[in-house]
């Protein structure tokens, strides 16, 4: 199948505006028109595109057709900018990061897209382990993922390595402390949101068992879980850019001199022929390189 680029644009339309009739308003065109653009698709393809569900949701054939009606919006956008350069078309950049790479050394990169003319920076913020998710079902063109496995159609690469430490504040650290360790099992815990796993794992290395402890605080945004550690709610795992400066002035303690965890982070990204693609990676190196450790194996 050969699918109509202005079919591909209702898909797209339709799956980002949740209905029938905002992907029409959208696209400037009638309800009717994209319910035909629709149905013509779906008879190409032999199969349901859309659940007509609210909000709309593409099926697992949708998704493959709604990556390639992005790249294709990508590409086109760049050809128009490239024939017109007066006209400057919007050109849309969605991305998934990781909050704490967000919230730390990704920040550059802001700053960078900031000095492109036209580009629009969609960030889809999730855990470590979960944006590359985003990247299979077509909602985003790159991602910061701790997936080094490239997914089909896309390149990975090594960006470095953030180093988290387990830290608390020093009144917290001092109430919970058992010698010259402290009451692990015990100890009330911060953590991002049910998929972070992070001070779980380190609690299974320090106690060598299951990890359960009787409190558990979520706090999901990176600037009030630090804050939260800060404050005494729990110990938690800080990214060390948060965590050196506070651990040098005081506000908080290492739990443990030599725990560390070093999570591998990777720049996934669809494998397209585009300067604006090609731009946003240069920017994401450039900033991995000033805030992430390097590898060593």
């Amino acid at each position: 199948m050969e699918p109509h680029p202005a079919q591909l644009a209702a898909l797209v339309a339709i799956v980002e505006q949740g209905t029938f009739d905002a992907a029409a308003r959208h696209l400037h065109v009638t309800p009717s028109a994209i319910s035909q653009r629709i149905r013509a698709l779906e008879s190409a393809a032999g199969q349901v595109l859309v659940q007509r569900t609210t909000p709309c949701r593409p099926t697992a054939a949708g998704e493959a057709l709604l990556r390639l009606a992005r790249q294709t919006r990508l590409l086109y956008d760049e050809a128009r900018d490239a024939l017109d350069e007066g006209a400057r078309e919007r050109l849309s950049l969605p991305v998934a990061v990781n909050a704490d790479s967000l919230a730390t050394w990704f920040r550059p990169v802001l700053g960078e897209v900031a000095t492109w003319p036209g580009a629009m920076l969609t960030l889809h913020v999730d855990d470590q382990a979960h944006t590359a998710d985003l990247l299979r079902t077509g909602d985003v063109l790159a991602v910061v993922t701790s997936e080094p496995r490239a997914v089909q159609g896309c390149v990975s690469e090594q960006l470095g390595v953030l180093r988290y430490r387990p830290v608390a504040s020093p009144e917290f650290a001092e109430r919970w402390r058992r010698g010259r360790s402290f009451d692990w099992a015990a100890m009330p815990v911060v953590v991002f949101n049910e998929k972070d796993a992070l001070q779980h794992d380190h609690l299974v290395e320090r106690t060598g068992g299951p990890a359960s402890p009787p409190v558990v605080h979520r706090v999901p945004t990176s600037a009030d879980f630090r804050e939260a550690i800060r404050l005494g709610l729990g110990w938690g795992m800080l990214p060390e850019p948060q965590s050196a400066p506070d651990l040098a002035a005081g506000r908080v303690v290492a739990l443990s001199a030599r725990s560390r965890l070093d999570v591998p982070l990777y720049w996934q990204r669809w494998r397209l022929d585009s300067p604006a693609l090609a731009r946003l990676t240069d920017a994401v190196r450039a900033a991995a390189a000033s805030g992430l450790r390097r590898n060593h194996h």
